[in-house]
């Protein structure tokens, strides 16, 4: 059996993630779309949240695992049985940083490939930052996001607009 993991914060879950997603499931038997917990980073969706937002996007994929780690990549890859990561590339700024990670991982886990997928053009530019921006100044994130982030995003500026 192949099994892949997908790593990322999906802070919150793009139509990006979600292609890489589709993309990736096709050349594995099993995806884990994995929550890296990162404690220096802040993010707008707590773990929680953004498991749930992972599951609800993915519903109709088959054979996708969502889970969350607090540790190394590769420990998490050889704790499911993974042969490879996946990551998803936009442009040469990821494939620089991606390398990066790679080389190390390759030290922590020399036998776990890194499986390189290049972004859809729909979602070259596309990045959880950038959507977080938008979010925070009530922009359109139509056909940016998937439906559930969608209306996790009204719900909290609704929250925001009602407590401000």
């Amino acid at each position: 059996m192949r099994i892949a993991v997908y790593p990322g914060s999906f802070d919150p879950v793009t139509m990006g993630h979600i292609d890489i997603i589709r993309r990736a499931s096709a050349v594995a038997d099993e995806l884990h779309v994995c929550i890296l917990k990162n404690p220096k980073k802040h993010c707008w969706f707590s773990t929680e949240e953004r498991l749930n937002l992972l599951r609800e996007s993915t519903a109709e994929f088959d054979h996708v695992v969502i889970d969350t780690y607090a540790g190394l990549l590769t420990d998490y890859a050889k704790e499911i049985g993974a042969s490879m990561v996946i990551k998803g590339l936009r442009n040469t700024a990821d494939f620089e940083y991606e390398g990066q990670m790679d080389y190390f991982n390759k030290r922590l886990a020399p036998e776990i490939e890194t499986v390189y997928l290049i972004s859809d053009n729909r979602y070259s530019v596309l990045s959880s930052s950038a959507i977080r921006e938008l979010m925070t100044f009530g922009g359109n994130l139509d056909g940016l996001v998937p439906e559930p982030v969608l209306k996790a995003v009204r719900q909290r500026q609704e929250e925001q607009n009602n407590n401000g």
